[in-house]
């Protein structure tokens, strides 16, 4: 009598992002149905956020509150208490208007005199002009009331988030949960001394949730993908309600962090709440995963796996090859709640919203990285170092199956970098078949996207793009093997920007040997770049050695020396390191980002870079028209 057909359950564990499913559970489920088994999935992210801010979540959240003594209370909290009725009285109605399900509150949300107000909306006073105009007029003109509305809810659910946080739990954020406990913990003890400390509102909310979602679904077996490392927590504790429960469930994590962050792993309490662990792509992990546990293959032919036996944790990989790109099969939605994700406008930049704003398919053009180059980058992890494209034909089923499902036309391409040929190929075949969507994603600034390829990619639908401009100096992009320099940056965003597409640039400070000098150039040419209007949005991150990467690996080529790593049983990305330079680069970082966020808003243009930086730093060597120059 053959077995009875695993049902696997798939879900996306807090925290991720609001306005979109994270695509982790779309992608298994859609390869998993394809291959004829019963995938389902839940996004348990998004279901407690709607749990939490919620008339009952509220009533759960004072409780809370007036649980503690009125002394420890913060000033947050008690403005919170105090206008506690018109948060009951409102929330409601700010959910389902950022879920699109109630437009016509927007007027009354915009006139300011609906939301109750908390500290989150103090930065708008900046915005008030000494003639008492629209104080926010340049960000949403006259008639943008449903614009203005949306962000005036978001800033009043971040108001609620605030107090949750100091009142409840000071690890939640929307993007992540608890962070710290697993980004780079070498040891496992401090996740492990959270997991077994009492339930907190937003524990005990998760748990209901996990074990509601387990008896409406059934499943024999659950995957929890953990792309962040404000994922892992939340994933430990759904693993460990499922365990507690339904201890013959099967938990398997898998996901970006585990990827990146244990490949390492030797904890054996990991295994306390999940039975197995995959590396790097699911798709093949998971076929002999499921054949071991029909009895169709045997435990030592699993592939890139970890589990635990009476001799501690094993790792076995029979090393199959994976399965195709071609062959993954599309990406399904099926499951999700797609009308109850949240539009949310935190930042008025155009370019910002796109991360936040409005629910987008995602979907991937190309496996893996074809430059595969960059110095900072993990470019010796399978996700990037594998590199594999697919016909546009094949693309646009893809999209077209996507549309059919969702109804929605709105695409993000979550590639390391699509290949401009590959997008060249996609717009043809789009034109071809008269398939209108907009789409946006991350490329590389890279020669091949003339202004004729950019045209053609915006009439395909192209709304937007995103790349690494990095450290903007030719000598630190050649120290990186970017495989681009400023002008040549400066000659393709502004191609992309003439076309009518919005440019996004990722920005790096602080990379081995980058001298203040650099700093006080690289924001020059920045400065050039907003203000020729090659670039609308940008933002600074800090460089982090990360071991997979070439700095990592061979960091005497960079000028540096590598700080000894603790004995790691867990976690194990970024690492320390020792630049001759012994540049403060955590001060200049204020200033960087103080200047980006000015020049996004359009202020600040003409200043002199210098006057961002608190200390005294060297003058620019720039020439102050390179950037024109280079534009000819």
């Amino acid at each position: 009598m053959p077995a009875r057909p695993l049902k696997i359950l798939s879900v996306i564990p807090p925290m991720t992002q609001l306005n979109t499913p994270y695509p982790s559970t779309a992608y298994l489920t859609g390869f998993l149905r394809s291959r004829g088994f019963a995938a389902v999935q839940e996004d348990l992210a998004l279901a407690l956020v709607l749990r939490l801010f919620s008339p009952d979540g509220l009533r759960a959240l004072r409780e809370r509150i007036q649980a503690v003594p009125a002394k420890q209370r913060t000033p947050r909290v008690q403005a919170f208490e105090r206008h506690f009725e018109r948060y009951l009285a409102t929330i409601e109605a700010a959910v389902a208007f950022l879920q699109g399900r109630d437009p016509s509150i927007a007027h009354r949300i915009a006139r300011r005199n609906f939301l109750p107000e908390g500290p989150r909306f103090e930065p708008l006073e900046a915005y008030i002009d000494d003639e008492g105009g629209d104080p926010l007029a340049w960000a949403f003109g006259a008639l943008g009331v449903t614009d203005r509305a949306r962000h005036f809810a978001t800033l009043y659910l971040d108001d609620v988030a605030d107090v949750l946080r100091e009142a409840v739990d000071a690890r939640f954020e929307f993007v992540r949960y608890a962070e710290s406990l697993a980004q780079s913990q070498a040891s496992f003890e401090p996740l492990a001394l959270a997991l077994a400390a009492n339930e907190n509102l937003v524990g005990s909310t998760l748990r209901e949730l996990t074990l509601d979602a387990v008896r409406r679904h059934a499943p024999d077996v659950v995957l929890v993908s953990a792309p962040f490392p404000g994922n892992v927590y939340g994933a430990f504790r759904i693993a460990q309600a499922i365990k507690a429960q339904y201890p013959a469930i099967v938990t398997v994590l898998g996901g970006g962090f585990v990827n990146t962050e244990l490949r390492g792993l030797t904890e054996p309490r990991v295994f306390d709440y999940f039975d197995y662990v995959t590396l790097d792509d699911g798709e093949r992990p998971l076929l002999a995963l499921l054949e071991h546990l029909n009895h169709e293959r045997p435990q030592d032919r699993l592939l890139r796996t970890f589990l635990r036996d009476e001799n501690g944790v094993r790792y076995v990989d029979a090393k199959e090859p994976d399965i195709p790109f071609a062959d993954a099969g599309t990406p399904t939605w099926d499951g999700l709640p797609l009308d109850r994700y949240l539009s949310l406008l935190d930042m008025l930049n155009p370019m910002h919203r796109l991360w936040s704003d409005a629910r987008w398919n995602k979907l991937t053009v190309a496996h893996g990285c074809y430059w595969k180059k960059c110095s900072f980058c993990d470019v010796s992890l399978d996700y990037i170092s594998r590199y594999e494209a697919i016909a546009a034909t094949t693309m646009v089923d893809r999209i077209e199956t996507i549309i059919a499902e969702t109804g929605q036309t709105g695409f993000h391409f979550v590639d390391e970098a699509a290949p401009p040929k590959a997008l060249k190929a996609l717009a043809a075949e789009l034109q071809k078949r008269n398939r209108a969507i907009s789409w946006w994603g991350n490329i590389r600034f890279e020669k091949s996207f003339t202004s004729e390829l950019c045209a053609e990619l915006a009439d395909s639908g192209c709304i937007a793009v995103s790349g690494g401009l990095e450290v903007a100096s030719d000598r630190l992009l050649k120290l990186m093997q970017k495989g681009v320099s400023v002008e040549q940056v400066a000659r393709v965003t502004h191609a992309f920007s003439d076309a009518g597409i919005l440019v996004h640039a990722y920005l790096m400070y602080g990379f081995p040997t980058q001298t203040v000098q650099d700093t006080v150039d690289a924001l020059e040419y920045v400065r050039q770049l907003f203000a020729a209007g090659c670039i609308q949005s940008g933002f600074f991150h800090r460089f982090a050695c990360t071991v997979h990467s070439p700095v990592g690996l061979h960091p005497e080529q960079y000028g540096v020396r590598l700080k000894p790593l603790p004995e790691v049983s867990f976690a194990k990305n970024d690492v320390g390191f020792i630049d001759p330079t012994g540049v403060d680069h955590d001060a200049l970082g204020i200033a960087l980002n103080k200047a980006l966020y000015n020049y996004m808003h359009g202020i600040g243009l003409e200043q002199d870079v210098r006057s961002w930086f608190s200390g005294n730093v060297p003058k620019t060597k720039v020439s102050r028209h390179y950037i024109d120059r280079a534009l000819g």
